[in-house]
């Protein structure tokens, strides 16, 4: 079974400038192997719209699915919205199911309706919203690219809402084992290992453990029977000490 594909775009100078540390990409990692979803690439952009516009068109043309976090605030800098619709020839401006949305919680709270927070129900004609139970103000799905906010508890609530609408594949299953050696011992058994099953994952990542060099083989795929398998192969290679 070949499941779905994905692709991530963060956006954001902050990023970029190192002032804020990304945790969406690890989120929606995770989150998309366990809904059976493969992310197959990420991007992390600036906040230029050429450079928006592009990643959109190019990564929407090659996945089943984009997600993208980041740029759709109140101040003039969040330009992921515009960028979006330009990518689609589609028109944006502020819509009345999400301009609706804004001001129930606005009013509710006793917030003036600025004309900066009425940015956030820019909202592209043909795109479906994406509930935001954190802080109301939605995302949007056009075609296959989901757009959602960079704030992480914002982002988290949005891919939920989004995986509970599409459909996933085969989760896919890991297995680890630890073993004391250094990588370049392990290198010729894995590549053998890698022949016998095609249909695996199987990866290696050295460590240095108090001094003591080590490596852990990480291997991944759909069919439980095959990871164990190969796990038992694999210890039967390098077995504990």
């Amino acid at each position: 079974m070949t499941n779905p594909t994905a692709a991530m775009i963060v956006i954001g100078d902050e990023i970029l400038s190192g002032r804020t540390r990304d945790s969406n990409l690890n989120h929606l990692a995770k989150a998309l192997t366990q809904h059976g979803v493969e992310l197959c690439e990420a991007r992390v952009i600036s906040d230029d719209r050429a450079a928006i516009v592009t990643a959109v068109r190019d990564l929407s043309a090659r996945f089943d699915h984009v997600f993208t976090s980041g740029g759709i605030g109140p101040t003039h800098d969040d330009i992921t919205a515009d960028c979006v619709a330009e990518a689609f020839g589609d028109p944006i401006d502020i819509r009345d199911d999400a301009r609706d949305l804004l001001m129930r919680y606005f009013e509710s709270r006793g917030v003036e309706a600025t004309e900066g927070r009425l940015r956030m129900a820019r909202i592209p004609d043909s795109a479906t919203l994406i509930e935001n139970p954190v802080s109301i103000a939605p995302g949007f799905s056009i075609q296959n690219v989901h757009v959602m906010a960079g704030v992480p508890a914002v982002f988290e609530a949005m891919v939920a809402t989004v995986l509970s609408q599409i459909k996933g594949g085969a989760p896919l299953l890991s297995q680890t084992l630890r073993i004391d050696r250094a990588e370049g011992e392990v290198a010729g058994p894995l590549r053998k290992l890698a022949e016998a099953y095609p249909d695996l994952s199987i990866g290696s990542y050295p460590f240095n453990d108090q001094g003591a060099y080590g490596t852990n083989v990480v291997i991944r795929g759909q069919d439980g029977s095959r990871v164990d398998a190969a796990m038992v192969a694999l210890s039967a290679d390098f077995p504990s000490r």
